[in-house]
């Protein structure tokens, strides 16, 4: 059954300043697509610095109001944003499908995850945000900690999650009392409209703002003298940029980064599990996921049989629109990154690497103009070729063979990016030992998409987590500072 879209056209997007949806005096616009049919579906205006600035003042105004409400009344306005995207979750989950291109049942799963984060962040509000105190440090003398909010901050967000990324920050910066300028991707847009739609009228006017901009003036948003710091993901070259702009201010940055993840496999892995597993790690979300295995590294005897249950199943996936309820795979979001892959293709191939199973050619009939690409299975690579060390971001999977665990740690941990890494066993010696000498910050054991919950923090190491903290509940830290007091009463 194909699902229809909430609209076919939504024309020039508004940018959502102080409460109110306003039209962008740019002349600069972007295109917006629907990937799955190569259609144009709106216009993004790239915000002037006029109105960066009259985002961030609003946000500024508004902090002074909302970082004062008690802690119950500011919640309620978090539970009301919980029930309305409960109420909307599926119409907001089919405008993430037709402006991104991923299968229907992946948004579905992506705004339960930004609901997840919201739930998580109400109960941050009463546990984790309470300060601390101790009697008698010294003769008739206390001292008290209390964790403050400390005004506005920026959300600069990719194309990959519409919603779920920016919901890492929201919700914790607004339940702890910050406000927010959130810049969302020009890329899809759409489905954060549809969010806002939802929450334009639950919301004090300035509390939360979304704009679309291009990069120069995305860091006149994060070097904004009223903006305390900036939550970035997106790429490491990016992230490394923004951390040197906002260091250079004085600002907090917290960034997430690339990924270019292994999964190791070993002799006594329950080989079907793992292969179900590591297809749907590597394919789902079209491969545009930083969690996403990029390298499959097989120990000792079992690289042959691994490749011919993995290579059966790749080919079985039926890649379709993303609203047709049968698509287990969609297309890729612009044709721009669709290019890119096929580019780390070649490159592969001129490095030595061999296809096992090329997707380049793949063409979905009734949707000619899509953006698609096939699974495509390499083989013959070695961790230092580019296409293992560099992120890819689509459907490509590279087959390694290792003659150890020891091995394939150190190629892990050599790897230019520490994101997450996998292991697939029967032996929790194995599992320990990788468990513990991994240099990454998410790790599967037997789990193919290391995805932490809400309520953890979401990982990564130096190229892929720049910054002092991270995404999710690690970002209570992020968003609020410690205020001591030394205390006596005469």
């Amino acid at each position: 059954m194909i699902l229809e879209p909430p609209r076919s056209d939504y024309g020039v997007l508004k940018l959502f300043i102080n409460g109110k949806w306003v039209e962008s005096s740019s002349r600069e616009y972007a295109e917006v697509y629907d990937p799955g049919l190569g259609k144009v579906i709106a216009k993004v205006p790239m915000a002037t610095e006029a109105e960066v600035d009259e985002a961030v003042e609003a946000a500024y105004e508004a902090f002074k109001s909302w970082s004062k409400l008690p802690v119950p009344d500011r919640l309620q306005y978090i539970f009301k944003m919980k029930y309305a995207m409960e109420e909307r979750k599926e119409i907001i989950a089919r405008a993430n499908t037709q402006n991104h291109g991923k299968v229907i049942r992946e948004s579905r799963g992506d705004l339960r995850r930004s609901i997840e984060n919201v739930e998580a962040a109400i109960s941050v509000a009463y546990t984790l945000a309470k300060g601390e105190y101790q009697q008698e440090i010294a003769k008739g003398v206390d001292e008290v900690l209390i964790r403050e909010p400390l005004g506005v901050f920026a959300v600069v967000s990719p194309y990959n999650f519409p919603v779920m990324i920016p919901f890492w920050f929201i919700p914790y910066a607004l339940a702890l009392g910050d406000t927010l300028v959130v810049k969302v991707s020009s890329t899809t847009p759409v489905p954060m409209v549809l969010v806002m739609e939802a929450l334009a009228s639950e919301l004090p006017p300035g509390v939360l703002n979304v704009i679309y901009s291009d990069h120069k003036v995305g860091e006149h948003l994060v070097t904004h003298p009223l903006v305390e710091g900036t939550a970035f993901v997106g790429t490491s070259n990016a992230a490394l940029r923004l951390y040197e702009l906002s260091a250079s201010k004085g600002k907090r940055f917290l960034g997430g980064g690339s990924a270019a993840n292994y999964a190791v496999v070993m002799p006594d892995a329950d080989l079907e599990r793992t292969v179900h597993n590591l297809r749907d790690s590597k394919f789902g979300n079209t491969g545009q996921r930083c969690l996403a295995i990029q390298n499959i590294v097989l120990v000792g005897d079992i690289y042959d049989k691994f490749k011919e249950q993995f290579l059966n199943l790749a080919k079985e996936i039926r890649i379709g629109y993303g609203l047709d309820e049968r698509s287990e795979m969609g297309p890729m979001a612009s044709r721009k990154y669709r290019d890119n892959v096929i580019k780390m293709i070649e490159e592969g191939l001129k490095e030595g690497a061999k296809l096992a199973l090329d997707g380049r050619g793949v063409r979905v009939e009734e949707y000619p103009d899509g953006f698609y690409l096939g699974p495509t299975v390499l083989e013959g690579v070695t961790p230092d070729m580019k296409v293992a060390r560099e992120e890819i971001f689509g459907p490509v999977a590279n087959l390694l063979r290792a003659d150890s665990l020891d091995q394939a740690i150190e190629w892990i941990n050599k790897n230019k990016y520490h994101h997450s890494a996998s292991i697939f066993t029967r032996s929790g010696k194995y599992a320990r030992e990788f468990l513990h000498n991994v240099y990454v910050g998410n790790v599967g054991i037997n789990i193919g998409i290391a995805a932490p919950v809400g309520w953890f923090p979401f990982g990564g190491k130096r190229l892929a987590g720049v910054g002092s903290h991270h995404p999710q509940m690690d970002a209570v830290d992020f968003f609020t500072d410690r205020k001591v007091g030394i205390v006596r009463w005469f």
